[in-house]
């Protein structure tokens, strides 16, 4: 067997014994389909994997492929790792909770820091997450205590005035504690149109409002700065 049969069109097939049916294939569109007993079988992903698949993609900068490396990885060589992931998960989602009066996570109604004594009441820095509120403690340079938004304004998502808080916020910020609001919302276009919102609603109630300042990162090279950065350093220069 394997001789070719040349045939008047462009198909080539293949001549094989009496028990082996020819196959035949077209130039530039490889082999024909199965026949036979392995006509209609494919392999197919376990229900339960993926369904971790499926909840690995849900997690941010987790694409289709590296959801599947990782629950590759999980189930074949991390099972006591997957594990203690799966515990450490279901205990967080059990135990926290939203500060009752800053927002940002906590295992108890009151956070540690808004129960602090050692904090500036006076001063409240307003946040968009905890990560961002870790960030500012993690600088040593703030004293104040915090509100977290738990996200930003953004209509395209859906995300309006009401999804993070504002109104609790504005209760907090006038209730005769709290001198000066710092915004420290990302400097995105949401995070920008997000302090446009705050400080309007603050000032419109006698509120002290400030805004982080912008500029040239400690240690950089003047001309490997993008002009937007220097220009917005030279207007708030000091």
């Amino acid at each position: 067997g394997g001789q070719r049969v040349a045939q008047p069109t462009n198909r080539v097939c293949r001549s094989g014994s009496a028990a082996t049916p020819v196959v035949c294939e077209t130039p530039g569109r490889g082999r024909a389909a199965p026949t036979g007993a392995l006509a209609g079988e494919r392999m197919t992903t376990p229900v339960s994997f993926k369904t971790l698949i499926d909840a690995l993609k849900a997690l941010p900068g987790i694409g289709p492929r590296a959801a599947q490396r990782i629950a590759f990885d999980l189930v074949q060589h991390k099972r006591e790792a997957a594990t203690d992931l799966a515990r450490a998960i279901e205990g967080a989602l059990e135990k926290l909770r939203s500060c009752e009066r800053c927002n940002t996570l906590s295992e108890t109604p009151i956070c540690a820091l808004c129960a602090s004594k050692r904090r500036d009441p006076a001063l409240l820095c307003v946040v968009e997450t905890p990560a961002d509120q870790i960030t500012l403690e993690q600088s040593g340079a703030f004293t104040g205590l915090y509100f977290v938004l738990m996200g930003r304004i953004s209509p395209l998502d859906g995300v309006g005035p009401a999804q993070i808080h504002l109104e609790k916020l504005v209760n907090r910020a006038t209730d005769g504690t709290v001198k000066e609001v710092i915004l420290a919302t990302n400097f995105t276009n949401e995070g920008e149109v997000t302090a446009h919102v705050i400080t309007e609603l603050l000032e419109a109630q006698g509120v002290k409002v400030s805004r982080l300042a912008r500029g040239i990162p400690i240690g950089s090279e003047l001309e490997y700065v993008d002009a937007a950065t220097v220009a917005q350093a030279v207007r708030e220069r000091r």
